[in-house]
């Protein structure tokens, strides 16, 4: 019997969309105001999903406060209140869409959660607009 948990974290970010391959005029052309050169930003939602079977002695899926942990130390600090294209690693040389700020997510807590465990990633980068992410 799998369950599927939910632990939604909130984080704000700066980026700019931009193909250095590109010219400027195609970049512009292409990712319109999200190029602007001095960057613009967004108030993320991110929901990490988890599925597994439910512990038989604990009743959890996974320990919700240990999921919040996680983000908060190894998403939450790292991208919280940074500008995406100059302050991380991460993208410094990949365009920080949504698509790509998911699948870096993905591959941040993958690494800290038992494969046993299901794991998804919901980025709202606004309140129409969200991608997600499950690895594959």
């Amino acid at each position: 019997m799998k369950v599927t948990v939910f632990r939604k974290e909130h984080f704000n970010a700066a980026h700019r969309l931009n193909n250095p391959d590109w010219s400027e005029e195609r970049n512009r052309a292409f990712f319109g105001k999200c190029n602007n050169p001095n960057y613009h930003g967004h108030n993320y939602d991110l929901t990490v999903i988890l599925k597994g079977e439910i512990d038989p002695e604990t009743g959890y899926v996974y320990d919700m406060k240990l999921l919040s942990d996680l983000i908060k130390e190894h998403v939450l600090k790292r991208f919280d209140h940074k500008n995406l294209n100059l302050d991380t690693d991460e993208f410094s040389q990949l365009n920080p869409t949504a698509e790509n700020i998911a699948v870096v997510i993905w591959n941040i807590l993958r690494e800290k959660i038992d494969r046993k465990f299901e794991l998804k990633i919901r980025l709202y980068e606004t309140e129409r607009n969200f991608v997600e992410y499950d690895g594959n």
